[in-house]
């Protein structure tokens, strides 16, 4: 406590501490503590704590014309894909003294602007946007606001920010190939929203996998998903089979690769309703690897990325962008690994389902 029972402040601080007030607030700052001695930054500190200092973050704004707080917006805080990206946005965050403000949007529209709107109300120094489509008109509004953002698990190229995600194509391919290395040759693909670049990219690599194998993509094969929920999943699974035929039927599908993993769980809810197997009836494999994934009975094929490092990168790109203006864009792709489980089996020539024990060879990364 401070002179006459009130809350310490930066000057008490500072006196006890013997240093000037623009020094102690330098030594209790993350972002500045490095531009002390540390003998003096430990001897503030200790201050602070023997007087049980608080910073007025409101103050601490005014003066620094920075309310060291970032605006994040995902879309859906149900998918466990999300809480662990957020958890090293965080972590990176608070390494240089800011908080997150978490905003869920639940993939709507106008739930989205209404959160990026209190956001910039409460004056964040910057956004990170897990929610971005690829014409968003935020992201155009952000551009004129100069507003500092960094799109996690997105891609918008026609705006200059700087981003994290993984190599869809890439993955996809894998997933195809894993499939196609199994023998299957009549493969389905549950598209993934097509106004994200998620959606849009796996496609792409869906098509590209499926061609790097000579195998053709009949207009059936492919159904668009408008979200990714199980729910969606479910219902794209039961389209495929309308479409083409149920597994053991002349040009049936034999296996399923889905945008991500909730599409893929949605796929095992169809597949019961209509009494098959997986994988004795159909192949499935997911993308993301989402935490418990490979719980489900059987456990998930599936295409794996670091989401815990994917928000450190991308904390650390925002914060380059706030501190210094005139920081490079930076996109950047975290590697795939495809993940084998149970979901996929092999397929003999005549159509058959082969027992685990048939399957020879491996893909890097399957286990």
């Amino acid at each position: 406590m401070g002179k006459s029972g009130r809350p310490a402040t930066l000057r008490d601080v500072a006196a006890a501490a013997r240093v000037h007030p623009a020094t102690a607030s330098r030594a209790l700052s993350p972002s500045t503590r490095l531009l002390v001695s540390e003998e003096t930054a430990q001897r503030v500190t200790e201050a602070a704590q023997r007087l049980g200092y608080r910073p007025n973050p409101v103050a601490r704004s005014l003066r620094t014309r920075r309310s060291h707080t970032i605006g994040v917006l995902i879309p859906d805080l149900n998918n466990p894909l999300f809480p662990p990206m957020v958890r090293g946005l965080e972590d990176r965050l608070a390494e240089r003294g800011y908080v997150a403000l978490l905003g869920n949007t639940d993939a709507h529209e106008d739930r989205e602007r209404t959160l990026f709107d209190q956001m910039r109300a409460r004056h964040v120094d910057g956004l990170a946007l897990a929610t971005a489509t690829l014409h968003s008109p935020l992201l155009a509004e952000a551009v004129e606001a100069e507003v500092p953002v960094v799109l996690m698990n997105r891609i918008a190229q026609e705006y200059p920010f700087s981003s994290v995600s993984v190599d869809n194509e890439q993955g996809e391919k894998a997933a195809v190939t894993h499939l196609a290395l199994l023998g299957h040759t009549r493969i389905g693909h549950i598209a993934g929203p097509q106004e994200t670049s998620t959606g849009a990219s796996r496609y792409r690599g869906f098509a590209a996998g499926m061609a790097a194998h000579g195998l053709p993509v009949a207009d059936g094969q492919v159904v668009y998903a408008t979200a990714y929920s199980i729910e969606e999943g479910q219902r794209c699974a039961r389209e495929l089979l309308d479409r083409d035929g149920r597994p053991g039927s002349p040009g049936g599908l034999t296996a399923i690769v889905a945008a991500n993993d909730m599409l893929a769980v949605g796929c095992y809810g169809a597949l019961d309703e209509l009494g098959l197997a997986c994988p004795d009836d159909m192949s499935v494999i997911g993308f993301n690897d989402m935490p418990f994934i490979d719980r489900l009975r059987p456990p998930l094929t599936t295409v794996r990325f670091p989401h815990y490092q994917l928000g450190t990168e991308a904390a650390k790109l925002l914060l380059e962008r706030i501190e210094g203006d005139d920081a490079p864009v930076k996109i950047l792709y975290l590697a795939p690994e495809l993940v084998a489980r149970g979901s996929t089996r092999a397929q003999s020539a005549s159509g058959l389902t082969l027992p685990p024990s048939r399957v020879s060879g491996a893909l890097p990364g399957e286990r």
